[in-house]
């Protein structure tokens, strides 16, 4: 099933991954701190050689540092320019490397006494700006249970720290221990509050990004309803003049238009285009409604029966059903636009489907009212869906996704939100959720 929220599909992130671009600029800060510790490294070598409480041999070592080298090369170059997505376990693993090589490093060169194994609280910060909460904990339990076991290393028998020990080492000894109490109350204030402060940072981010794609959305619909407004005004006298003569027309008899036929067309013309008027009215009558900024409340049912009788007016052969699961008490707030926002999505099922499309409107939830409109058509093609709400988007068939959007808009603007959708054995599913309107009657 391939589906595509329409409110924010262009912003939302995958929930097992971070977007391409802010996780390629954490995978090359996370290189260059490679680097660095490459670098760290080499400087351990030449300070704690020969102090190591292992016996890792020395062109391991060397051959692990030039393969880290070899990774920085291969990554910057090759895997940042793949367009492959970059996910949460994949940086994880990149972390988990840096932090196995750093704890091979420092088993070779001095053990808990290096200074380098402090840098697994770096690499915990990282991971705390970059991976989600579950993530940063198993990061944090991993550090913390290598640094103990180097302090247990050192003090296990068998080593000089271990023995008899003079005041010197005795107190080199405490000053240990309480590097590992600062590392570990360190890590902890790293995983919790560190992560904390990111989340904080993402939601703000987050919200900075959906405000400026609402002003680009407003500003465009400023434009859409400046042309509808000139529209209107240039189609006013046109229409008239068709209502005026249509008017004439049919007040002659059959025998002056030439057949009953010729008379009943006549008859829908009119239907149509005082329709039409009616259709330009309402557009007036919203624009000084808008200028109040005031909107209505209007029962369901109402909302409903006027949906259904455009339908059936304009499409009397559609095969069209309704199923309604709601109370009479119900309300919502709307506005002419809100209407033509449900009855341009409904149409557009219509014209995709090859026989059939099912409403249902349901208050499933005690505060939302659900409208789900199916059809049995093709369905919508993945690269067209991934595109929805995007004004003057080309659509097979000449239109050009207008309508959607300013559906899209009307439905954010109350408080709903549009799911579109394949469905595996066919045709297309779009679920409106609208907010109803407290009522003492629940």
């Amino acid at each position: 099933m391939l589906s595509v929220n329409v409110n924010n599909s262009k912003s939302a992130p995958d929930e097992r991954g971070v977007r391409k671009k802010s996780a390629g600029l954490g995978l090359t800060r996370l290189m260059f701190l490679r680097l660095f510790m490459i670098f760290a490294s080499f400087l351990s070598l030449a300070l704690f050689s020969g102090a190591s409480p292992t016996n890792i041999p020395f062109p391991l070592i060397v051959f692990l540092l030039l393969g880290m080298v070899f990774s920085v090369v291969f990554i910057l170059a090759w895997r940042l320019d793949r367009n492959w997505p970059i996910t949460h376990n994949e940086l994880l693993f990149h972390l988990l490397i840096d932090a196995g090589f750093l704890v091979i490093v420092v088993a070779y060169e001095g053990g808990f006494s290096n200074p380098l194994i402090s840098y697994l609280l770096v690499l915990l910060a990282v991971s705390a700006t970059l991976l989600p909460k579950m993530y940063v904990y198993s990061f944090s339990v991993f550090c913390i249970t290598f640094y103990t076991a180097f302090l247990l290393l050192d003090l296990t028998p068998g080593n000089e720290m271990s023995g008899p020990m003079t005041n010197r080492q005795m107190n080199f000894q405490v000053h240990l221990q309480g590097m590992w109490v600062i590392f570990v109350v360190s890590a902890i204030l790293i995983t919790v509050f560190v992560t904390r402060m990111a989340e904080t940072i993402k939601v703000r981010e987050s919200n900075l990004a959906e405000a400026r794609e609402t002003e680009i959305r407003n500003e465009q619909l400023i434009g859409i309803g400046t042309l509808a407004a000139g529209t209107a005004h240039a189609l006013g006298t046109p229409l008239s003049t068709m209502s005026v003569l249509l008017s004439e027309l049919d007040k002659q008899g059959s025998d002056q238009l030439g057949s009953d036929r010729n008379k009943q067309d006549i008859s829908i013309l009119r239907d149509q285009v005082a329709s039409c008027k009616n259709s330009i009215n309402q557009l007036t009558d919203h624009y000084h409604k808008e200028k109040t900024s005031q909107h209505g409340k209007i029962l369901v049912s109402s909302f409903v029966q006027n949906v259904r009788n455009y339908l059936t007016n304009v499409h009397p052969f559609a095969d069209l059903s309704f199923e309604l699961r709601f109370y009479d008490y119900h309300e919502i707030n709307s506005d002419p636009s809100l209407e033509h926002g449900l009855i341009n999505i409904i149409e557009n099922a219509i014209k995709a489907s090859r026989k059939k499309v099912s409403v249902r409107i349901a208050s499933e939830k005690k505060s939302v009212l659900t409208l789900s409109i199916r059809d049995d058509g093709p369905g919508i093609p993945s690269e067209i869906l991934e595109g929805m709400g995007e004004p003057f988007l080309t659509m097979q068939g000449g239109g050009m996704g207008l309508g959607l959007f300013l559906a899209n808009a009307s439905i954010q603007r109350f408080g709903g939100t549009i799911i579109m959708e394949n469905l595996k054995d066919g045709g297309a599913l779009t679920t409106i959720q609208l907010p109803l309107l407290e009522n003492r009657s629940d």
